[in-house]
């Protein structure tokens, strides 16, 4: 069954992910079309959410492939048990050698990574790729079977079709350039930090006890920050974490509560540079402008 946008975005809601309309659409294609789905945007504004989310709305399992550089098919599509392997071998000594060959690189012997994993569930999981952007080209040109095809090459027992298509979702950070060959397999939406009204929203479905005045003050305090000449810029996990320290700390009221504000500011900044620029006077003037 296909979903509409204002469909796929209340059953988010429902798991605590407050999606915007785009973001909505982007998902309702995603499930239309059989794509995986690129993701690009500043650390920290909810990329990796939106796969967690997805997994909950389909109360399905999550599979996560953390990208790095040096990131190499052996960690993320299988490696064989090597130790498995030569006991083999040393048990069966002596025997035809291509027999022993055969059996040692069969299924029993095969350890599966992510990628492997992903597609071979009877129900569709979601596959996070995170932060593509910082593995090598040549990982990202390994990519693109699976995104075509959804299937993967072993060269010991040959091409592995997918039992199910996963939920794709691939996140970057823009460290580095994708290749035109990735992003035409997938559908590509930009997240931005949220503005004052869903960043409310997304304070008070995911903290217990953070009503709607208090959630819009810090809202409106955090917009605030973000637009002060920061080297680390606060992402949404950053005002959640405030969020709940305030509420923790008993605080209904940020005017009420300067000093609390102040000495809680290290939930949200997460630079040497960054805390000594926001200082108690930076910190009195940004939450004037909160009402």
């Amino acid at each position: 069954m296909t979903l509409s946008r204002d469909q796929i975005a209340a059953r988010l809601a429902d798991v605590g992910y407050i999606a915007d309309g785009e973001l909505a659409t982007a998902i309702a294609l995603m499930q239309l079309l059989k794509r995986a789905l690129l993701l690009e945007g500043e650390a920290g504004v909810g990329k990796t959410s939106v796969a967690q989310a997805l997994a909950a709305v389909h109360a399905t399992g999550l599979i996560r492939l953390q990208c790095y550089e040096g990131l190499d098919q052996s960690a993320a599509l299988y490696e064989w048990n090597y130790q498995r392997q030569l006991l083999a071998i040393q048990a069966h000594r002596g025997k035809d050698a291509a027999e022993i060959e055969e059996q040692i690189f069969s299924e029993k012997y095969l350890l599966e990574r992510p990628l492997l994993a992903a597609i071979r569930q009877p129900k569709p999981p979601v596959l996070l790729i995170d932060e593509v952007d910082r593995a090598d080209e040549e990982f990202e040109a390994f990519l693109l079977e699976l995104l075509s095809d959804f299937q993967v090459s072993i060269p010991e027992l040959g091409t592995i079709p997918a039992m199910s298509i996963p939920h794709v979702v691939l996140t970057s950070n823009g460290t580095r350039e994708l290749s035109d060959a990735l992003r035409r397999r997938c559908l590509y939406h930009y997240i931005d930090y949220p503005d004052v009204d869903r960043e409310a929203r997304i304070i008070m479905a995911r903290i217990d006890g953070a009503g709607a005045a208090l959630s819009l003050q810090i809202a409106r305090m955090v917009e605030s920050i973000r637009k002060e000449e920061l080297r680390k810029v606060p992402g949404v996990a950053e005002t959640l974490d405030w969020a709940a320290a305030l509420v923790g700390l008993d605080v209904r009221d940020l005017q009420g509560a300067p000093e609390t504000v102040y000495d809680t500011m290290a939930c949200l900044l997460k630079t040497r540079e960054d805390k000594a620029r926001m200082t108690r006077e930076v910190t009195s003037r940004l939450l004037a402008k909160v009402a």
